[in-house]
């Protein structure tokens, strides 16, 4: 009833965390990115501070903080990880605000999904806070670019989120 590829399956089919003590610890490292496209007009307020709300990547970037520390909470049968570092980073150009998380620790798992997780939760917050300036708004490719440590070794995108499996 299990496929091999499937490890939170126990072998009965039933949905499981899969079991990682048996795992060393070593450093785990992964980087995600998303996009939040804009009208000009918007992505120029946000770079001149000008959203009445307030500084929208000061928030954003707490918010994927914050979001990657409490992934376990919100994706089911995910470890809690001590994560060892968490940035959020920001790319403002005249239609769309590049979000890039990166997140590090030293674990048993890595920590694709907490850095997707960042990247996703400040992609909502910026939505959130320029929301009553542009309704058109638009999240998109959110990706995971590169990862490291772990058995399967190191992974880097080398297509676009936009159309990963285009030849």
């Amino acid at each position: 009833m299990t496929d091999a590829g499937f490890t939170h399956l126990d072998p009965l089919g039933r949905a499981r965390m899969v079991d990682v003590t048996p795992k060393d610890p070593s450093h785990r490292r992964a980087i995600a990115r998303a996009k939040v496209f804009m009208s000009a007009d918007t992505a120029s307020a946000v770079a001149r501070g000008a959203i009445g709300k307030g500084d929208v990547l000061a928030v954003a970037r707490v918010a994927g903080i914050q979001a990657a520390k409490r992934t376990p909470e919100l994706i089911p049968l995910c470890h809690p990880l001590l994560l060892g570092a968490v940035l959020v980073n920001f790319r403002i150009e005249d239609t769309y605000i590049e979000i890039e998380a990166e997140v590090e620790t030293v674990d048993r798992t890595g920590v694709e999904m907490e850095a997707l997780t960042a990247c996703s939760v400040a992609a909502l917050t910026v939505y959130d806070m320029c929301k009553s300036r542009d309704r058109e708004m638009v999240i998109g490719e959110v990706a995971l670019w590169e990862k490291s440590g772990g058995r399967s070794g190191h992974y880097r995108r080398t297509g676009s989120a936009e159309a990963p499996y285009d030849d």
